[in-house]
């Protein structure tokens, strides 16, 4: 009897042991189980909320585009669609974190704390990011623009929540973030309708600077891409050492800038040229050094009454 009762006490506790076993490893079957199940929801969900990103921003693009404001503007409008297309995803990202078990309130207490932190790890991308939402507020330029931030001029390619994209005229992709844009200089070359150009020619000393004049407004005032209102202008700029400076101002529309300048460069020199008027080229004057010819000019410094009365007094 007393062997006995240690072997049925083995028996019990080796069932107990097997018990717990048994309801462990369910346990953690079911949790397993769980985990797959939210795990391949969280996965479905965050497909549905690249879809929806997607399609968002594609909805919201043509919603906006039917808007005048939004259609004009193609800056403000990709800008739109990018917040869109973000707040989409936040808010998928938020579900799938629920659906795996994780508190959000506890994240966002996290980052409430963190803020600071990271605030001052992030402050250049923030900036950017302010200086992005500033520039679509303010907007200094649109897409298609031609501008200059801080001697980096270029074609307005696109404008996001970070950065600039300019591409200039050799078709060079230049990326400048949107905090230097807003702090820098800039200068929209296409901002107006219309632009003036200036072209400075030089004329020798001995010609009729009225005549230059005159010929150089009707040169420019026949081309076809030179505007009436205002009309070209003409004058003496500046006396250089070589020649006289005429200037010449004419205005047109913007987009015909640039070959216009080219053309009325190349007009004026050979009106210049068929009316008689010199282009002089710069001159230099070469003078002999230690020849006998040479006279040395040497400065006296002339007493005046006072230092003479004094010399008189001390002899």
């Amino acid at each position: 009897m007393l062997s006995a009762s240690p072997i049925a006490e083995a028996v019990a506790a080796g069932r107990q042991a097997v018990a717990v076993d048994s309801a462990m490893i369910a346990k953690i079957t079911d949790m397993a189980g769980d985990f797959a199940i939210n795990l391949t929801i969280a996965v479905l969900i965050f497909a549905a909320t690249l879809f929806a990103a997607k399609w968002a921003s594609r909805a919201s693009r043509n919603a906006l585009s039917r808007v005048r404001g939004f259609r004009h503007d193609p800056t403000v409008l990709s800008f739109a669609v990018q917040v869109v297309r973000v707040v989409v995803v936040i808010i998928g990202m938020i579900a799938v974190l629920q659906r795996l078990g994780v508190q959000t309130t506890s994240i966002i207490a996290v980052l409430g704390a963190a803020s600071l932190a990271v605030g001052l790890a992030l402050q250049g991308t923030l900036s950017n990011v302010a200086s992005g939402i500033m520039l679509l507020v303010l907007r200094p330029y649109r897409v298609g623009d031609v501008v200059d931030v801080g001697g980096m001029a270029g074609t307005v390619q696109r404008l996001d929540l970070f950065t600039t994209q300019l591409s200039n005229a050799n078709n060079h992709k230049i990326v400048i973030p949107n905090s230097k844009v807003l702090s820098d200089p800039l200068t929209n070359l296409t901002g107006q309708q219309t632009r003036r150009i200036e072209i400075n020619f030089g004329v020798g000393y001995g010609d009729d600077l009225n005549k230059a004049r005159c010929v150089l407004a009707d040169m420019a005032a026949a081309h076809e891409k030179v505007l009436d209102d205002p009309h070209p202008w003409t004058g003496v700029t500046a006396l250089l050492d070589s020649s006289v400076q005429v200037t010449l101002h004419a205005w047109v529309k913007v987009e015909d800038w640039w070959q216009t300048q080219a053309d009325l460069m190349q007009g004026g020199k050979e009106a210049l040229d068929a009316a008689g008027i010199e282009i002089p080229f710069p001159h230099q004057v070469a003078v002999p050094y230690g020849d006998d010819d040479v006279v040395p000019v040497v400065r006296v410094r002339t007493m005046d009454a006072d230092e003479s009365d004094l010399k008189a007094e001390k002899s």
